[in-house]
């Protein structure tokens, strides 16, 4: 169950980034409405049903819950640029996965929104200073994070969720 869960590894971070390093996860960021695109091109409405392991999401509620968790994840770097240490809303992705948008909603609208949110997040990570990466919001479960970590683990879940349904496809044949 642990390689269905964590395909590619659990996350973890590193205490400082050197400038290429934080290119290359913002480049991984801006890359993930394409990724996704391709992991989900040609799936059939039965394929989005599928659920990538047992007992885990479906198809369609993976590629809804990333733009649900990127909005999140994008008013985070906002509230921490513009406050001193702010304290943040966690949501209930789970909750949230289980509204109808999310179990039955075209996937297109997803899709849609990641473009322009990704657009819109990628533009703000390629303008901030280093500087801007050591700024902090609190998390009231996990306590105070940067966003230079913060940022890894965005890059990390793009590719954690794409190599869901990726290895879901690989396992089925798809």
């Amino acid at each position: 169950m642990e390689d269905l869960s964590y395909p590619i590894g659990r996350f973890s971070s590193e205490p400082q980034l050197t400038e290429a390093k934080r290119i290359g996860l913002i480049n991984d960021i801006a890359d993930l409405p394409t990724h996704l695109r391709e992991a989900i091109n040609g799936l059939s409405k039965q394929q989005l049903e599928a659920s990538y392991r047992p007992g885990g999401w479906t198809v369609r509620q993976v590629v809804h819950h990333l733009p649900d968790s990127h909005m999140n994840a994008y008013v985070r770097f906002r509230l921490a640029l513009t406050e001193n240490e702010p304290t943040i809303k966690p949501y209930e992705q789970g909750v949230w996965a289980e509204l109808p948008d999310a179990k039955s909603a075209d996937v297109e609208f997803s899709l849609r929104l990641l473009d322009g949110l990704h657009h819109r997040w990628v533009f703000l990570l390629r303008s901030m200073k280093p500087d801007d990466f050591r700024r902090t919001f609190r998390h009231p479960e996990s306590g105070i994070q940067t966003l230079e970590m913060t940022l890894q683990l965005y890059a990390w879940h793009c590719k954690h969720h794409v190599a869901h349904i990726t290895s879901l496809r690989n396992r089925m044949g798809w």
